[in-house]
């Protein structure tokens, strides 16, 4: 017989160093879930990623307090940020520029974020992180 459903959790983690602490542990324990099964789970599943990455985790846990959870791949401002060496986004994006990033970067990101990207090739995908990249106040260049 299949777990009955008893809710979803969406959080943003990072890759390889989950901690007990806010905001994993509040939000499992307040459900009654194993924090420190999770945390050691999620690490072990995130050691191949960059330290620290933002991983966007949605936690699926059922009536009988398991759990099972899936992890996507970081936000694509966390690689534009990452590629450019930006802190963050222009204050005024379309008035001031907060630097530019070239066209064979936007498309590994998109290579790297295609099976969490609504788009059916590669060519749509650039088009989604063009679209992220100026409204960071990023100028594309070929």
């Amino acid at each position: 017989m299949a777990k009955k459903v008893a809710g979803f959790i969406k959080l943003q983690v990072p890759a390889g160093v989950a901690t007990p602490s806010p905001p994993i542990g509040p939000a499992l324990g307040q459900r009654g879930l194993n924090i420190i099964m999770f945390t050691k789970e999620f690490n072990s599943k995130t050691q191949d990623l960059e330290k620290g990455a933002p991983c966007p985790t949605v936690i699926t846990y059922y009536t009988d307090k398991s759990f099972t959870f899936e992890i996507k791949t970081p936000p694509v401002t966390f690689f534009l940020k990452k590629a450019t060496g930006l802190k963050s986004g222009s204050k005024t994006p379309g008035k001031e520029s907060a630097g530019t990033v070239g066209r064979d970067k936007v498309r590994e990101i998109a290579e790297a974020k295609m099976k969490d990207l609504n788009a059916d090739s590669v060519e749509q995908a650039m088009k989604m992180v063009e679209g992220s990249a100026r409204s960071m106040g990023l100028e594309v260049v070929d």
